[in-house]
């Protein structure tokens, strides 16, 4: 069977008509009409004046640069994420301080957002910004956020690298902050192949970034320069890509939330296996179909579970690793980081490609569940020699073997086994036979008869 990836880039609109354009009217560098065209279709979708630019990471910088962030200031930012997220704080001489994630959404914490800003005030310490990451497709609590930074008089910028196509209360996610950061690398939503898009709440601080986007030459004919600028425009040509890519933004999404519902479904009669928690002040893509497991009660790790996927040559991810806990960041001040640490020792991404097959998706499935151990209550098996075991594996008095004695027909857990089974087989034997698959479909209607008898 081919590779199985993590995330892969879903072409099929009007991409190649649009790249076709770019190079028949010679504009393939960082200025043209399709860039101008994907900025202006991307504010209208987002309500706000935009800049394309060479990556996600580069619109956070130029964000946090809009914000005034600079050499000793600090920037309270989600322990949860990305180094991308991170690493732009540095790149001007400020300082991060993390903030751990609520349980209930797995996005920062809007009530130790507020322990952390007043304490930090209290120490003389007032943070210049604080960067809200909305992880894997799911917005953040930001009516909660926004009040607390509005006490405090701290901007906020929204990195929004994952969570294009993301709704919160009503609002697309990138509209709510000082401004805001979204990526199009290749394994996002959409894709532009590499790049990103700075949004803001104001037109001359997308214009001030556009200047330093093409290294902040002063106006005139001679090359002048009287500040820092960087190489951080986009091309043309990927601008092209990313106008056809941003008229699937809908379907993409349906698509990768079937993705991450039908793993949900397969796995609701396995217990310690759950899907990324759907908040419900918003739509969550589910960019990523991102899972926790309880290895207790699902009987192997998340670890294992990474080892079996592996072995059937499938691409499955852990969780992102806490800043607090990366070597690059690690003496940083925190506030939390409990939640963070279960979410990464826990908690792992599916294939979750709007392009992935029922097939492919089959085999995460049935390799996820073929590492389950799920922990039973075991029958009280007496023993006739009196050596006082219980709990053994094997049948109880008066069984004939072919159940599970901790699954005795009277509880009904059997009969809904059985019926699980025979939908399964009704699903896959079809479909089996009508990829040519012989061994599949005879597979499937031998377990079946083994269960059944």
């Amino acid at each position: 069977m081919p590779h199985v990836y993590l995330s892969v880039p879903h072409l099929g609109g009007n991409e190649e008509r649009y790249v076709r354009e770019a190079f028949a009217s010679n504009w393939i560098s960082t200025v043209g009409p399709q860039l101008s065209l994907f900025e202006r279709e991307f504010s209208a979708r987002i309500g706000r004046p935009a800049l394309a630019v060479s990556s996600g990471t580069a619109a956070v910088h130029l964000g946090l640069r809009l914000l005034g962030v600079g050499p000793g200031d600090e920037v309270l930012v989600s322990d949860f994420t990305f180094v991308a997220s991170v690493n732009p704080i540095r790149y001007l001489g400020a300082s991060p301080v993390f903030v751990d994630s609520e349980a209930r959404t797995w996005m920062m914490d809007p009530a130790l957002l507020a322990e952390a800003l007043r304490d930090r005030a209290r120490r003389g310490r007032k943070p210049k910004a604080v960067v809200v990451v909305h992880l894997y497709g799911q917005s953040a609590d930001m009516d909660a956020i926004l009040e607390v930074c509005r006490e405090h008089d701290v901007a906020v910028m929204e990195d929004a690298a994952e969570a294009l196509g993301a709704i919160y209360r009503g609002s697309p996610v990138g509209s709510l902050g000082d401004v805001a950061a979204f990526s199009f690398n290749g394994n996002k939503i959409i894709t532009t192949s590499g790049g990103g898009m700075l949004v803001a709440q104001r037109q001359d601080w997308v214009e001030k970034a556009r200047v330093w986007s093409t290294q902040a030459r002063d106006p005139g004919v001679a090359y002048h320069h009287t500040e820092m600028g960087f190489n951080y425009r986009l091309s043309n040509v990927l601008a092209a890509i990313g106008r056809g890519q941003l008229e699937v933004l809908e379907e993409r999404v349906r698509q990768r939330r079937a993705v991450a519902f039908r793993y949900r479904d397969a796995f609701a009669d396995l217990p310690g296996i759950s899907l990324m928690p759907q908040a419900p002040y918003g739509l969550h893509t589910n960019w990523l179909s991102c899972f926790t497991v309880d290895a207790e009660v699902f009987g192997a790790s998340r670890d294992d579970v990474l080892r079996a996927l592996s072995a059937r040559d499938v691409e499955a991810r852990p969780l992102w690793k806490p800043m607090h806990l990366q070597p690059l960041h690690g003496g940083c001040p925190r506030y939390g980081g409990a939640i963070a640490e279960d979410l990464f020792e826990r908690g792992l991404c599916l294939p979750s490609s709007s392009s992935l097959s029922p097939f492919e998706q089959d085999v995460v499935i049935d390799t996820v569940r073929s590492v389950a151990r799920p922990r039973r209550k075991r029958a009280v098996i007496p023993d006739d020699a009196g050596s006082g075991l219980r709990g053994l594996d094997r049948p109880a008095h008066g069984s004939t073997g072919s159940r599970p004695a901790e699954l005795p027909a009277r509880d009904g857990m059997w009969t809904a086994l059985t019926r699980l089974v025979r939908r399964l087989v009704r699903e896959r034997v079809p479909a089996a036979r009508r990829r040519g698959d012989r061994l599949a479909a005879a597979t499937a209607l031998h377990v079946s008869n083994r269960v059944q008898s």
